[in-house]
């Protein structure tokens, strides 16, 4: 009886979670689906799930209609270019708040934690002002340089992670005479790979669906993003649906494959943060 009720309720959940899954993925389909319809039929009534003829123009128009690969390049450059300096600049700091004992750091760790609160409208204008004062406008430094000033978020989940690894490699590798630094490129880096693969693609997917960012400091469009060459589907008098459904097709679809292939660590790296405070 009791391995029936077992199974009854095994089935159950997972109907219901393979009813979320098909509702949640029915806009990517419909994306999909839109990209490989013919013209006339992306706005016919009753609308049709499937092409009845699968078109690939729409997609040799997506990558010409716009110069995508030069987008895809200055997205690419961002995307890596982030990524490095938030690994790199929040592992640093989630080191000084976790591993050394130093006075009022939990004090200086919570005023961090507070910027979080801090809306990008309010610290928008601001950073323009101190960009432009550097004449970085229409470059890629405002959107690469701050990510090397460890953005709060990452720091707090590689601080709550690091604080897992038991203290005492540090102190043995300290009466060994290692340096901090030792410590924590040979000894602390290893063993956080889960949570710094998890920064690395949250930072990358931020900074490759990024529109805001480039939309207020970039100005040549040689230098756009593919965020912002989406855009440009669209006009007063005319949008070329079929190409911005393609376009967005083969904008979405390296995200997906991303986490597809990184999952496995993705989730042990979600799973094992923050289990000590």
């Amino acid at each position: 009886m009791m391995d029936n009720q077992k199974n009854i309720n095994s089935v159950l959940s997972h109907a219901v979670l393979i009813f979320f899954s098909a509702l949640f993925a029915l806009p990517l389909f419909w994306l999909i689906s839109t990209s490989l319809k013919p013209n006339p039929e992306i706005f016919i009534f009753p609308p049709k799930w499937l092409p009845s003829n699968v078109y690939w123009g729409h997609y040799r128009t997506a990558v010409e209609f716009i110069p995508f690969f030069q987008y895809l390049f200055n997205t690419l450059s961002i995307c890596a270019l982030s990524v490095l300096g938030s690994v790199i600049s929040c592992s640093l700091v989630a080191y000084g708040f976790s591993r050394i004992d130093w006075p009022e750091r939990d004090t200086i760790f919570m005023l961090v934690i507070a910027t979080m609160m801090i809306p990008f409208a309010v610290t928008m204008i601001p950073m323009f002002v101190i960009f432009n004062k550097l004449r970085w406008i229409n470059t890629f430094k405002p959107l690469i340089v701050p990510t090397f000033f460890a953005p709060a978020f990452y720091v707090f989940l590689l601080r709550q992670f690091f604080m897992t690894i038991p203290l005492e490699l540090s102190d043995a590798a300290r009466i060994d005479g290692a340096s901090e630094f030792y410590i924590y490129r040979a000894i602390i880096l290893p063993l956080a790979k889960p949570a710094l693969a998890v920064v690395a693609l949250f930072q990358f997917i931020g900074s490759w669906n990024d529109f805001l960012g480039p939309l207020i400091y970039l100005r040549s469009t040689e230098k756009y993003t593919l965020a912002l060459g989406l855009q440009q589907f669209r006009s007063a008098l005319l949008t070329e649906w079929g190409g911005l459904m393609a376009a967005s097709t083969l904008v979405t679809l390296p995200i997906i494959i991303l986490f597809f292939f990184t999952q496995k660590t993705f989730i042990q790296g979600i799973s094992l943060t923050g289990l000590k405070g």
